[in-house]
């Protein structure tokens, strides 16, 4: 089982990923800030790399400790101390330097619905609320798409931090819209990660449960 390094473990989608993959036992790293606590990861025997990913260099770094070849994970998002959006430059960061290393294997992408070519099913509401932070998301998951690299994109609903329903499910219906758990999320990366049918694929994540769309939502078939 390939290493997993993960961008993004310290809390939500990450978090319960990390769990995931370490109850399969397959070998977790995670990049976290300097200020991030680690102590949870640690417990659950995950490797702690410190790095800011608004740091090209710091980000190469991390990748120089992974063995070879190894799988990575990024959810990030947020600002960093100077303002800069981490949700483009962050991640393209991660995207360019997993590229370069010529190391990396699987590239999955956890970034937000309404990205990409979901956009023009955005509601207003939606784009004054997020709209800056959805574009930032794009111009990274354009970069993935260039890169070379082997890449599966999920874009999740609304999130919810509840237990996992098990009603998660991708679909590449660009005018679904929902909620789904995180948790839920994290089990479908899981699997994304293990599915070589979902390579270059951008889906959205909803639950099943909690979704709405003006047309037909056929489920993409997981393994």
């Amino acid at each position: 089982m390939r290493p997993l390094l993960i961008f993004g473990a310290s809390r939500g989608v990450g978090l319960e990923l990390a769990r995931l993959e370490r109850a399969a036992g397959r070998p977790v790293a995670a990049m976290l800030r300097q200020q991030s606590d680690a102590g949870y990861l640690q417990e659950i025997g995950i490797e702690i790399l410190r790095g800011d990913a608004l740091s090209r260099q710091e980000v190469e770094q991390a990748l120089e400790h992974m063995a070879c070849p190894f799988d990575i994970v990024s959810t990030l998002s947020g600002r960093g101390e100077d303002g800069r959006l981490v949700d483009d430059e962050g991640n393209i960061n991660v995207i360019e330097a997993a590229a370069a290393s010529g190391r990396a294997e699987r590239f999955v992408f956890i970034t937000s619905m309404g990205c990409g070519d979901m956009a023009p099913y955005r509601s207003e509401r939606a784009i004054a609320a997020f709209g800056a932070v959805v574009d930032a998301k794009t111009l990274a998951e354009d970069r993935l798409k260039k890169s070379g690299l082997d890449w599966t994109i999920l874009r999740p609903g609304g999130l919810v931090s509840e237990p996992a329903t098990g009603n998660g499910l991708l679909t590449r219906n660009p005018r679904v819209h929902g909620f789904i758990h995180r948790a839920d999320v994290a089990l479908l990366a899981f699997r994304v990660l293990r599915d070589p049918a979902t390579s270059r694929h951008a889906l959205a994540a909803v639950d099943r449960n909690r979704m709405s769309c003006d047309t037909p939502v056929e489920p993409f078939p997981l393994a």
